[in-house]
């Protein structure tokens, strides 16, 4: 007979890890729904708002901008930014001071897709966060709080 395994929770809805997971995996099968006629993966779409925000501010947003804004992987930032190149929706240019680096730049494809996703989106966060009522605002201060001090150990 297997030994007995152990958890440090009684039972699974007492595990904040627990909790989060059942939570992203339904918020994600939502965004799912709304994403996958655009063709666009959630990542995806992450990196383009990313490379917009950036693009507000600077016309020499790179690849590593976009992996620190977006907290993801710089090696996974660049393949997905080739398969949003082969969609169209962004190109790659020489950038003007670090010739290691490239500019990337939405491309007028890109920017309806993007402009269409970000109302599907946001519509879908709306309605699955306004759920919390007034309480949506300290989520999302708890939220941001556990992502900066997080930040702090990796």
């Amino acid at each position: 007979m297997p030994k007995k395994i152990e958890f440090h929770f009684k039972k699974p809805e007492d595990s904040p890890g627990y909790l989060l997971g059942q939570l992203t995996m339904l918020w994600q099968r939502k965004q799912k729904r709304v994403l996958d006629p655009l063709d666009l993966t959630h990542t995806q779409f992450v990196l383009l708002c990313a490379l917009a925000w950036l693009s507000r501010e600077s016309d020499t947003v790179t690849q590593v901008d976009i992996a620190n804004l977006g907290n993801v992987d710089r090696m996974m930032v660049s393949k997905v930014l080739r398969t949003l190149e082969e969609k169209k929706f962004i190109t790659r240019h020489e950038h003007p001071t670090d010739t290691r680096a490239k500019t990337i730049k939405l491309t007028p494809d890109g920017e309806k897709v993007l402009q269409k996703a970000i109302v599907s989106v946001e519509t879908v966060d709306l309605e699955f966060f306004n759920k919390l009522g007034k309480d949506l605002t300290t989520f999302n201060a708890t939220m941001a709080a556990l992502i900066e001090q997080n930040n702090k150990e990796v």
